[in-house]
């Protein structure tokens, strides 16, 4: 029997995105973000609240990079999440994160988190506080690839858990996807 507990956001496994911008100075900002994914084949939908520094940087530029918080760089994203770039001069070197700058867009890039996303902005809601953008390019460090394809146990991805509110690492793969099903 199931339990009801009325309207909740709960959602099994919630990213953990860290989301990248230039402040108006030049220096590299990053937010942790758990709202969002892909909506389009080539497109990423995001829900910052536009109080964040990161709302008004990605209004200012027209970009962002999405990367992916990892085992290994847990606490430097969770740091991200907890500063904010309006009273943090610069968090992100502070988080020992190392920014450089995308090939594709006017956002930062960084080396520690083995796939990003770079985007150029479409659209800003401020109403439901969604940012949508267009994915140009995604980098996957070589390191984290297996026979040239993105190998999620590289990469030790980890995703938000909202009731427990802690960070979780991926699991162990369980069948493989559009075929375990054929045997129903």
């Amino acid at each position: 029997m199931k339990k009801n507990f009325g309207k909740k956001n709960w959602m099994f496994p919630m990213p953990v995105l860290m989301i990248g911008t230039y402040n108006e100075d030049g220096t590299p900002n990053m937010m942790n973000a758990a709202w969002g994914g892909i909506t389009l084949e080539d497109e990423i939908t995001i829900c910052i609240d536009t109080g964040h520094k990161t709302w008004a940087n990605i209004a200012a530029r027209k970009a962002f990079t999405v990367a992916f918080g990892t085992a290994d760089t847990v606490r430097a994203c969770d740091y991200l999440g907890l500063a904010s770039g309006k009273d943090a001069s610069d968090k992100v070197a502070k988080s020992g994160l190392t920014a450089s700058k995308s090939e594709f867009v006017d956002a930062p890039v960084m080396t520690e988190l083995p796939l990003v996303l770079e985007c150029e902005l479409i659209s800003m809601n401020e109403e439901n506080c969604n940012v949508v953008g267009r994915i140009l390019n995604c980098a996957v460090e070589e390191s984290a690839l297996t026979d040239g394809k993105p190998d999620a146990a590289k990469m030790k991805p980890i995703c938000y858990d909202p009731c427990a509110h802690i960070y979780r690492i991926m699991g162990d793969a369980v069948a493989k996807a559009f075929s375990c099903g054929k045997e129903i």
